[in-house]
């Protein structure tokens, strides 16, 4: 096991993520946008240490060497086997949210340590995404996992999948060990009177800012979601995955 996580949002060493593979004692280039924020938001000039992930587990403390117009040169330094990542695997299905709202579920469901998101298009959903719209949205929401990991302390960044239909999602075959939730503030069933699934294995399911349609209630159903109240107040969109997930950790997680 690697090093719990020793940092808060108070951390003193910038940390950046970088989508290469990472070898102790190399240098190498930050990417473009990870160049400008340490320069023009953070200031940092040559001989100032850095944090380095590629996402793989572990970072690498590191030091710049160089500062030019073009470029930012860091020299890799040693890894450390440090995690922070949750003993829970949780899974949260989305349904498309409008505006900013999705940003900052996916920020927060980051800094709360959900493993995966898979973004899905309910029969609720006000936006509709396709193509090459849905492509370029996803690859956003990639950045802001790996924005987030870079201000939580996270390593592995958790995965965002492509768009795809709530039905055809929930058509997919499940493994038994997995439990899965759905809201539901009339339904009877508390976490706290659950086990820990076997693994740590979650997933939950939560609908766009109109719910989920009736029909789409009953395929979860079918899939094997379970109802669970969250207390008798409906809860948005945008509140209701990041309340699973924090109760979620306080119940059989990190918290």
């Amino acid at each position: 096991r690697g090093l719990r996580c020793p940092y808060n949002s108070n951390m003193s060493t910038p940390r950046f993520y970088c989508p290469v593979p990472l070898v102790a004692g190399s240098v190498l280039a930050l990417p473009e946008s990870a160049a400008r924020h340490a320069v023009r938001a953070l200031r940092l000039g040559a001989g100032d240490a850095l944090i380095l992930f590629d996402g793989a587990g572990g970072e690498y403390r590191s030091r710049i060497a160089e500062v030019t117009r073009s470029a930012v040169s860091v020299e890799v330094g040693d890894h450390l086997e440090r995690s922070c990542e949750s003993p829970l695997h949780v899974t949260l299905i989305q349904a498309l949210q409008t505006g900013d709202k999705m940003d900052l579920t996916v920020q927060k469901a980051v800094e709360l340590g959900v493993a995966e998101i898979v973004p899905v298009l309910s029969r609720r959903s006000v936006l509709r995404l396709s193509g090459e719209r849905a492509e370029r949205r996803v690859e956003h929401w990639r950045g802001v996992v790996a924005s987030a990991c870079e201000q939580c302390g996270r390593n592995r960044l958790p995965t965002v999948a492509q768009i795809v239909h709530l039905e055809r999602w929930l058509a997919q075959p499940s493994s038994p060990d997995v439990l899965r939730l759905i809201l539901d503030p009339e339904g009877g069933y508390a976490l706290r009177d659950s086990a820990r699934p076997p693994g740590g294995r979650v997933e939950v399911l939560i609908g766009a800012e109109g719910g989920l349609a009736p029909e789409e209630l009953e395929w979860a159903g079918a899939a094997g979601f379970r109802g669970v109240r969250l207390g008798p107040r409906v809860l948005r969109t945008e509140t209701a995955g990041l309340a699973v997930l924090a109760v979620l950790q306080n119940l059989w997680g990190d918290f």
